[in-house]
């Protein structure tokens, strides 16, 4: 783990630290049925999003298409945008050829208009960069006045612990990176992550000009602890650390 400070220039050859190329096929199917995406990450940003009929809403980081297609079928009317032209292929697959869904990379300027959206939904992705500040003030001028900023990261705590409770000894307080293997699909890339305390998220969103409107720590789907029974054997009660969800508003 290396401390940074926020902003800090990544190198080059890192500065896309998120290639999701090859293992597309494989975290598309992980993505369809496990606990933490479809009954604890996905039901929390649907609840969070409300009644979304007839609004206009970018899934910044769409992936396959799981959580686009739920909101379409709210009645949301939705473009996806991600960094992986394979995922992109896989969302185009499963929500129709006539889906506004294209490959962009949220650290480069988004191909969109300003004001064009009532809410972004930015799930499980910004913890891939580690600068925020470009990102959000795209994310904040497609949106429309009044409009909303959904994201989900991995939680700064549940990780802090379990680098602390697996020997690292790293700050909370500092923002720091960190790289893993992940095998899906008989394929295995490495990705980079960027972990940061509350307070540097906190002071990203308002930078930006959000205002934050909803913490949350939920619970996943009523449904999970029976399906899942090992995953819960040491849990207490109904919620554990996993991700954390904010609802963020603009002017």
């Amino acid at each position: 783990m290396t401390p940074v400070s926020e902003g800090t220039a990544l190198p080059a050859d890192s500065a896309r630290a998120y290639d999701y190329d090859g293992i597309a096929e494989g975290y598309a199917a992980e993505n369809e049925s496990s606990l933490l995406n479809a009954y604890y990450e996905r039901p929390a940003m649907l609840d969070l999003a409300g009644d979304v009929a007839g609004r206009r809403i970018l899934d910044a980081g769409c992936g396959s298409g799981a959580l686009f297609a739920e909101l379409r079928d709210r009645g949301a009317s939705v473009s996806g945008i991600d960094a992986s032209a394979a995922m992109v292929e896989l969302a185009r697959r499963r929500l129709g050829s006539d889906a506004d869904v294209r490959v962009a990379d949220l650290v480069d300027p988004l191909p969109l208009p300003d004001n064009a959206f009532d809410d972004v939904v930015a799930s499980l992705v910004l913890h891939y960069l580690q600068d925020w500040g470009p990102t959000l003030m795209e994310l904040r001028r497609v949106l429309k006045p009044g409009g909303r900023l959904l994201v989900s990261v991995e939680h700064p705590f549940a990780i802090w612990i379990a680098e602390r409770s697996a020997g690292a000894r790293t700050d909370y307080f500092q923002t720091r990176d960190r790289t893993e293997e992940w095998t899906l699909g008989g394929q295995t890339t490495r990705l980079r992550f960027w972990d940061r305390p509350l307070h540097a998220m906190t002071d990203a969103f308002t930078a930006a000009g959000f205002r934050i409107g909803v913490i949350s720590e939920p619970a996943p789907a009523p449904t999970a602890r029976d399906l899942f029974p090992e995953s819960f054997r040491e849990v207490v009660g109904e919620r554990f650390l996993g991700f954390l969800f904010f609802v963020l508003e603009t002017d």
